[in-house]
């Protein structure tokens, strides 16, 4: 039989604090989820003065970054070149913003960010991610 690692609770705080921080500083507000490598919720932070929407959007972002082991930008990308794809199959997003987290190979999960421009929720998602990066995951 074979282990697998997986995130734990204190990863899980410490990728949102620092996503929180990181977007706090920048005076961005957004959501930020964390999901397991299932795709799974784990946490899902919204930051005040985000509309009700952006929490599942978030979600989705990293669903789709954890079930695909790539960043959900890849999707987005796929998707202009291949547009029949966008619906298929009907988990996952193909908008910039999540990003798969990765230990020893291995997807462990997925976080997402979502209500700004896409490409300034990646930077939020990067910074939860370099939180774990920090402590050896």
């Amino acid at each position: 039989m074979r282990n697998r690692p997986m995130l734990e609770l204190s990863d899980v705080a410490k990728m949102i604090a620092a996503a929180k921080a990181e977007a706090k500083k920048k005076g961005w507000d957004v959501a930020i989820a964390v999901v397991n490598d299932a795709g799974y919720i784990l946490q899902v932070e919204r930051v005040e003065g985000t509309d009700g929407q952006t929490g599942d959007v978030a979600v989705a972002k990293a669903r789709t970054s954890a079930l695909t082991k790539r960043p959900s930008k890849d999707r987005e990308d796929r998707v202009k070149e291949r547009p029949g794809m966008a619906g298929f199959p009907g988990n996952l997003l193909a908008i910039q913003g999540g990003l798969p987290i990765m230990y020893q190979g291995h997807c462990v999960g997925g976080i997402g960010v979502s209500g700004r421009p896409s490409e300034e929720d990646e930077i939020v998602a990067k910074s939860g991610l370099a939180a774990l990066e920090t402590v050896g995951v």
